[in-house]
């Protein structure tokens, strides 16, 4: 039986190191462009750091996945061509895609490019991922967290596609990614851009008496005591006034999706790779996430029968997550 990956977020080339460091089989990456969809300002990788980066992959035989993974417009559709003609070059071990026209550029011109279909495309369902399959040869496809472990597994004995899970760290609701609250707000799509709350819309404001008032676009997102920490500055994850005057979630509490107690279900109803969200979060968070999955998988394979989850596992997500609470999302009930 070959093992589940473990595949981690790299925002930068400290992350990168950091999820290789720890255990990672793979982890998945973006140029610093609009081209990927977690293009933060300060992140993801220009073409010498990118070389950089795959040299410390290489050396540890580990390998990388690049994503190209947002939607390009009429005017500017050569750019996501190049970026695929580019992680071709560089020899990617996959090409993580959304876009029809992408993908069949892709396809085309690399026949023999290995693609992963990314969350980003909400394909949930077997005709979906088997239509991508027939048409544009994907091997693999990364599920939005919508699913439900059981529909996980009737899904998989329909399609002989791989699997890919998010398995720890945040908890996008809104058709993964693809919403417009972001875009609403601030005028730039998350969609086309690549960036969900782009930071250069974000205002961290000191409160008289203390506490912060987070703002984007000048939209008051939250407002936190001087005891409270920041959740992402994210609209679906905002604090609103009510009536009375109160702030309260109105969307998605700050809660972070945690599969490590449902590993072996995953891993049973055909889950081949686990990854971890985080391309914008910190190299002590990739790294605690990545050796946290790392042993969790490996120690299912060691003996699936006494599989439990360690105190310690469950010490590094609270102190380490957005929010200290866990949640198992929809994969056991909706």
């Amino acid at each position: 039986m070959q093992k589940a990956e473990v595949v981690a977020p790299a925002g930068n080339i400290a992350s990168l190191k950091a999820a290789i460091d720890s255990g990672a089989d793979a982890v998945y990456l973006g140029f610093n462009d609009a081209t990927n969809a977690r293009n933060f300002e300060g992140l993801n990788f220009t073409q010498s750091e990118l070389e950089d980066g795959i040299k410390y992959v290489r050396s540890k035989g580990k390998k990388f996945y690049l994503a190209i993974n947002t939607f390009p417009q009429q005017e500017n559709y050569p750019k996501w061509f190049a970026a695929v003609d580019n992680a071709v070059k560089l020899g990617a071990d996959a090409i993580i895609i959304a876009n029809l026209g992408i993908l069949k550029y892709a396809r085309e011109k690399y026949p023999q490019a290995n693609l992963h279909l990314s969350t980003q495309a909400s394909s949930s369902n077997y005709e979906s991922i088997n239509f991508y399959k027939k048409h544009f040869g994907i091997k693999r496809v990364v599920l939005p967290r919508v699913l439900t472990v059981s529909e996980i597994k009737e899904l998989k004995s329909k399609t002989d596609a791989e699997i890919e899970v998010f398995a720890l760290g945040g908890l996008c609701i809104n058709i993964e990614g693809r919403c417009y609250l972001s875009s609403f707000v601030t005028g730039a799509s998350t969609n086309t851009e690549g960036a969900c709350s782009p930071s250069r819309f974000v205002r961290f404001i000191n409160n008289p008496g203390g506490g912060l008032s987070i703002t984007l676009n000048n939209v008051t997102l939250n407002k936190l005591s001087a005891s409270e920490s920041s959740p992402y500055p994210t609209c679906c994850k905002g604090r609103y006034i009510r009536p009375d005057g109160e702030f309260a979630y109105a969307l998605e509490d700050p809660e972070s999706l945690n599969i490590l107690e449902i590993v072996p279900l995953l891993i049973e109803a055909g889950v081949c790779a686990f990854k971890i969200e985080g391309r914008q979060r910190t190299k002590s968070y990739v790294g605690a996430m990545t050796g946290v999955m790392r042993e969790a998988v490996d120690s299912y394979y060691k003996s699936p029968q006494s599989y439990k989850v360690k105190p310690e596992w469950s010490a590094k997500t609270t102190a380490t997550f957005e929010g200290t609470r866990h949640t198992l999302g929809s994969y056991l009930v909706k």
